[in-house]
């Protein structure tokens, strides 16, 4: 027989439950989240068992086995996040309300913009904060398919990604190019190959290749060359570690590259041929529509690469 559920109207403890319940899935068990809560494993547990008490209903598996969600966990999980997607709806339509920006920015990154000579979004951060000081800043790192994912639902505001398929459902606005070249660490048949060389007399489907493992402007380039990952990242930073391991080739963006080569461990194979750019832009979802926040950090954006790109080098 099903367990009655107690709940009956939401209060501030039953979305904090929520939010813990969240967290634990989306970390994979009660452990794993122990970090991200900054609470024992002991209290997370009785947390979700409050709120199964709450619902009357059984979320999750937990044991030797492992941590899983049940069917009905896993229709709770949605209708969790659904919930605090109209909270923050809640939030952002009274943050419209005040004549002065409040509340919380969401930025999405992919890149490393930090060493892009021509990214400027630490500019627009500088010129968002003097216009709105009291909005706090949450950044989030995540491959283009799941920034573009978040945005779509409204769990981040803004994200920068690099343009390739484009979806109908979010707005694109170009921000600054990124080139991205194949290199080789030290060790690699190809690491003293003449940099002249073209990429048809390398015979580059004989190496080892190391790819993102999501669709991207990095994987067309791959299969434009006709080489195959032997191994799929999800970050630049594992990328670079397999380049410089001597064992596989992998795409770098040139900024990235440039202290490794300075240093000796990388070298740039066939770069006439195998060189490509790729330009990010900023998104934000068409509907409903952002709210002032977003709006205003994309122009600070704007603004600050415009400035950015008219400076002399």
């Amino acid at each position: 027989m099903a367990k009655r559920a107690l709940l009956r109207s939401l209060s501030d403890v039953d979305i904090r439950l929520i939010r813990v319940f969240i967290t634990v899935t989306e970390c994979g068990g009660f452990a794993a989240s122990e970090l991200e809560l900054n609470i024992g494993r002991s209290t997370i547990s009785k947390h979700i068992a409050d709120l199964e008490l709450r619902i009357g209903l059984k979320l999750c598996n937990r044991g030797p086995s492992g941590f899983s969600l049940t069917p009905e966990g896993e229709q709770v999980l949605d209708a969790a996040h659904e919930l605090l997607a109209a909270i923050d709806g809640f939030q952002a339509h009274i943050d419209n309300i005040h004549t002065h920006l409040t509340g919380t920015l969401r930025l999405g990154l992919f890149d490393q913009s930090t060493t892009n000579p021509n990214a400027a979004v630490h500019r627009a951060i500088q010129s968002f904060d003097r216009t709105a000081p009291d909005v706090a800043f949450e950044i989030a790192l995540a491959p283009p398919g799941v920034l573009e994912a978040r945005v779509t639902d409204g769990s981040l505001d803004v994200a920068i990604v690099p343009i390739h398929r484009q979806s109908s459902a979010l707005q694109y606005t170009p921000l600054y190019d990124e080139h991205m070249t194949l290199h080789c660490g030290e060790g690699h048949p190809l690491f003293h190959a003449d940099p002249t060389a073209r990429a048809a007399d390398l015979d580059l489907a004989r190496y080892k290749y190391a790819g993102y493992a999501f669709n991207s402007p990095n994987m067309m380039a791959g299969q434009r060359l006709g080489i195959r990952r032997a191994a799929r990242v999800q970050e630049e930073e594992a990328l670079s570690l397999l380049i410089q391991s001597g064992r596989y080739l992998g795409y770098l963006a040139d900024h990235v590259a440039d202290t490794l080569l300075h240093k000796g461990a990388v070298r740039a194979v066939a770069p006439a041929d195998t060189g490509y750019s790729t330009r990010f832009a900023a998104i934000l979802r068409k509907k409903p529509a952002s709210d002032r926040k977003a709006e205003e950090f994309l122009r600070c954006l704007i603004e600050a690469h415009a400035t950015a790109a008219s400076d002399p080098v």
